[in-house]
């Protein structure tokens, strides 16, 4: 397949990217700042973009079967700003210009219901993690939502705390829930998932919590 990858650069991001070569796909990489990306391959393009205009990044969607996004708040002074969405938009347009549908994205595992298998424990947490998060976990509504009015095939990938572990591609995942007592998962097996769902028509229009 043709992929592109919008936040390149980030954790997420470079795992799709480098998992994606690795699989024999061809790559479009797009990065504000090519310096901070190490990822090389024969049937990788980098595309630079600051992401300000979507007229500039139609030639990064063009003709592409699908577009996956690592966009989101490295810090809660980002989220404040509503990073998530705004980034997404120009996204959104490009796509729309140029007839690209596929779209999945990364988000969190609190904008998910909370499952029945969880405890009071589970519980608590979350109620303190949505409270510290708060900035964060508005923008990526307000994401959602965008992506829910928009014209494309989009899947939200809801991961619960990140971690740098290695990839071991077995992980939960709940279509418009979330798996009980999932509590972290690894930034590589996020990108795993990721890959996976762009061909799993089941996951159109939902999101998906994914978690060991």
């Amino acid at each position: 397949m043709k992929l592109t990858v919008f936040g390149a650069t980030g954790g997420i991001g470079q795992e799709i990217v480098r998992q994606a070569l690795d699989a024999g796909h061809e790559v479009t990489a797009v990065v504000r700042d090519p310096a901070r990306f190490s990822v090389t391959g024969e049937r990788l393009e980098v595309f630079r973009s600051d992401l300000a205009d979507p007229a500039a990044l139609r030639g990064a969607v063009a003709g592409r079967d699908a577009v996956l996004s690592g966009l989101g708040a490295r810090n809660r002074a980002d989220a404040a700003t509503g990073i998530a969405a705004r980034l997404t938009r120009p996204v959104l347009a490009a796509m729309d210009a140029e007839g690209v549908r596929r779209l999945v994205v990364v988000s969190a595992a609190p904008l998910g219901p909370v499952p029945e298998g969880d405890g009071l424990l589970d519980k608590a947490v979350l109620a303190v993690i949505n409270n510290v998060l708060k900035d964060v976990y508005t923008d990526l509504r307000v994401m959602e939502s965008e992506l829910a009015a928009s014209g494309t095939d989009w899947t939200s990938v809801r991961p619960p705390k990140l971690t740098n572990k290695p990839l071991t591609g077995r992980y939960r995942t709940v279509v418009g829930g979330n798996p009980p007592r999932g509590r972290t998962l690894a930034r590589a097996d996020v990108a795993h998932a990721m890959l996976a769902m762009v061909d799993d028509r089941r996951t159109v229009g939902q999101g998906v919590g994914v978690a060991y």
